[in-house]
């Protein structure tokens, strides 16, 4: 049972009504982590604006890495549940290679090092070595993606920490950071 009210569309602040709608006509239904951030107008359109800035960036399967590996560090059963079925399901991501990611891994060498180096920022709070970013580096990544990687794992564990203070439904097939 959440310990945080999430509303209906319908019994949404009228000021999240419109971004509510538009992340349903985008993927034809509205998550509850969605409809639990709507309770703050402000906290919707912040999210949802930085959500949009950082779509063009990186290509959506290293998204979803991203994701994925920021969520098992923080055990955030409810965004790896989530994001296990986007990066299925829009991704395209094999369940071996998600297995991968969610440890910091991928059968891809320049996939390992970007999802490495974003497990270890959200383990580290950022305090990443030199040879971490000179890893990230070697792979093929520069000074401004390194930036959105960062961003991006800001963006992951702000989902992460609301949605285990809230103890949001899980409302994807359910993956569990820690077995049982």
């Amino acid at each position: 049972m959440p310990r945080l009210r999430i509303s209906t569309r319908d019994d949404a602040p009228p000021a999240s009504k419109p971004i509510l709608d538009s992340i349903y006509r985008k993927l034809g239904v509205v998550p509850n982590f969605c409809r639990l951030i709507g309770s703050s107008p402000a906290a919707l359109g912040a999210f949802a604006a930085f959500q949009e800035g950082l779509s063009g960036t990186l290509d959506a399967k290293t998204r979803e890495r991203i994701a994925l590996a920021v969520a098992q560090v923080n055990g955030s059963d409810y965004c790896l549940s989530a994001h296990s079925y986007l990066a299925t399901n829009i991704a395209k991501l094999s369940p071996d290679e998600i297995a991968l990611n969610r440890k910091g891994g991928s059968k891809s060498v320049k996939a390992e090092a970007v999802v490495n180096f974003a497990a270890k920022v959200a383990d580290q709070r950022g305090r990443v070595g030199d040879d971490d970013i000179a890893a990230v580096r070697l792979a093929g990544y520069d000074d401004a993606q390194i930036v959105e990687i960062v961003a991006l794992v800001a963006e992951n564990i702000f989902t992460n920490y609301l949605n285990e203070v809230a103890k949001t439904d899980i409302d994807f097939p359910v993956v569990r950071s820690q077995p049982g």
